[in-house]
């Protein structure tokens, strides 16, 4: 005997499938936390190590030195306070990964050199927070072998500092920058890892 495909069976199938997907994505390990906020106006953001879009030289990931790429920006919009800089992989298996986080850097910065150390503090000003590797400052692109990740650097300039403690997390980073942001920049790169 045939079952009829019902309105109510139908609901009901939806209903399931629903179920099992919202279950999946609040699977432990997910880190697919806030989005990154808008901003009115741009910036410029480069990196004199490699072109929008173009491949992440091996130095700057975990496959190299894992030191972080040079990068910088034109000048921020009149009313400038701070500067914050966030950069991820929204590629990642798991959702997107936090490689690094930068705040409260000076408003007349326009650049943060090759190699930036690790400290929750930066020598001239600023903090680093606390990426998904467990670390405070960079850590580099490190995609699952075979695959090609984008990696997204994002510049925010603000109406006021962040104010956030040292090893702050994504989520409080991106709720500081938000209703703050006078203009942000954008710089992707690739990279992948040998099979």
């Amino acid at each position: 005997m045939r079952r009829m495909l019902t309105p109510a069976r139908i609901a009901r199938t939806l209903a399931m499938v629903l179920c099992l997907a919202s279950a999946a994505c609040a699977l432990p390990g997910r880190r697919a936390g806030p989005e990154l906020p808008e901003a009115p106006a741009t910036m410029n953001l480069t990196s004199p190590a490699f072109a929008a879009d173009a491949a992440i030289p091996q130095r700057f990931t975990c496959d190299g030195e894992d030191i972080s790429p040079p990068l910088s920006w034109s000048d921020p919009p009149e009313g400038t306070r701070a500067l914050a800089l966030v950069m991820d992989d929204s590629d990642a298996p798991g959702g997107t990964f936090t490689h690094w986080l930068v705040y409260d850097l000076p408003a007349e910065a326009r650049s943060l050199p090759e190699g930036v150390p690790a400290g929750r503090e930066l020598p001239g000003g600023g903090k680093q927070g606390e990426n998904d590797f467990g670390r405070t400052g960079y850590g580099g692109p490190c995609p699952p072998r075979g695959e090609q990740h984008r990696y997204r650097f994002t510049l925010y300039a603000l109406d006021a500092p962040l104010g956030l403690p040292p090893g702050a997390g994504r989520a409080a980073v991106l709720e500081a920058i938000a209703g703050h942001a006078l203009a942000r920049g954008v710089l992707t790169g690739t990279y992948r890892r040998g099979e």
